[in-house]
């Protein structure tokens, strides 16, 4: 029987992970939707799109994301941006009888001074971070919506909060983007204009983990596809999010140098601790996943070179 998938975010990295993925099943009919054809914050819109496609399942993936720069500069877009997209979709998912959905949410959940790796049951038990504190709390709002429509009305709406995402699609604004991405167009122009020096925000010193963007949406599918008891065998009524993550961390210092190796930048890295660094370290503790049998393939030098390329490609095509 074919099921009616909507992935909402569908252009974005994520998104469109999961698109690549999902095509594949013979199974599947993907329902798509760009912010062009459907405005995600409207309510009305989004109400009418769903009663009219008759969705089976939804991938919850639309968002307004950005680094430590974009968060601090549009606090206030991040917070009700975030709002708005997940608060509608999923609204709309219930009002039009979906049963199942799975939202994505992020690692700046969690509080800013939390035990290491970082367990689903740390939600809410401290001050999140400063710096992405209004993203944050619009993700802990989407968990909670998910949480609340399974409690009263029986849905099975789960929720995955990925580690620090890298890989093909992504953003690579020179402001406005993570740190993969920021880092490799900042390596990449330097090598191209002969440059001598990178400049790297902070010190140097803080752990990130990284998870490639194929894996996510292996980890995503992994999720929906568990049987409801394995998957509430590994969380609760009141903690059903799940951790996706690599398993492991770098520090900026270490990914700054594989980067540039990859890049092929063999100038100086030198680091400005005047820039915030954020969390000294965000590890996620992944093993509630790992338990059910899924586990990341790609490794962050493999990974790295995939992403460089496809940045290349993207390059080609805006010349």
């Amino acid at each position: 029987m074919t099921r009616k998938v909507f992935v909402a975010g569908h252009r974005g990295m994520v998104g469109s992970a999961i698109v690549r993925q999902l095509s594949s099943c013979s199974d599947v009919e993907l329902i798509l939707a760009s912010r062009d054809e459907l405005d995600f914050e409207n309510q009305s819109a989004v109400n009418t799109f769903f009663a009219s496609k008759q969705i089976d399942e939804v991938y919850l993936a639309a968002a307004k994301v950005g680094g430590i720069h974009a968060n601090n500069t549009y606090p206030a877009d991040f917070i009700y941006r975030n709002l708005l997209i997940e608060t509608n979709i999923i609204g709309a998912a219930h009002n039009s009888g979906v049963q199942k959905l799975l939202f994505l949410g992020s690692s700046c959940i969690y509080p800013r001074a939390v035990a290491q790796p970082m367990r689903e049951d740390a939600l809410l038990t401290g001050v999140l971070e400063s710096t992405n504190e209004p993203y944050a709390i619009a993700k802990i709002a989407g968990i909670k919506l998910c949480e609340s429509f399974n409690r009263q009305y029986g849905r099975d709406y789960r929720s995955v909060m990925p580690t620090n995402l890298y890989g093909p699609g992504d953003n690579y604004h020179p402001e406005n983007s993570h740190v993969i991405p920021a880092l490799l167009r900042r390596f990449h122009e330097a090598k191209v204009s002969g440059a001598s020096e990178v400049m790297v925000w902070g010190s140097g010193k803080p752990y990130r983990e990284f998870l490639f963007v194929d894996d996510m949406a292996g980890a995503s599918i992994h999720v929906m596809s568990l049987d409801d008891a394995t998957y509430k065998e590994n969380t609760n009524e009141m903690c059903s999010h799940i951790n996706v993550g690599y398993g492991s961390d770098v520090t900026i210092r270490e990914l700054a140098t594989e980067i540039a190796k990859t890049v092929g930048f063999t100038g100086e890295i030198a680091f400005d601790a005047s820039k915030p660094d954020g969390t000294m370290r965000k590890l996620m503790d992944s093993e509630r996943l790992f338990a059910t049998g899924w586990r990341p393939s790609v490794d962050l030098q493999t990974g790295l070179a995939i992403a460089y390329d496809d940045f290349l490609n993207g390059e080609t095509r805006e010349a």
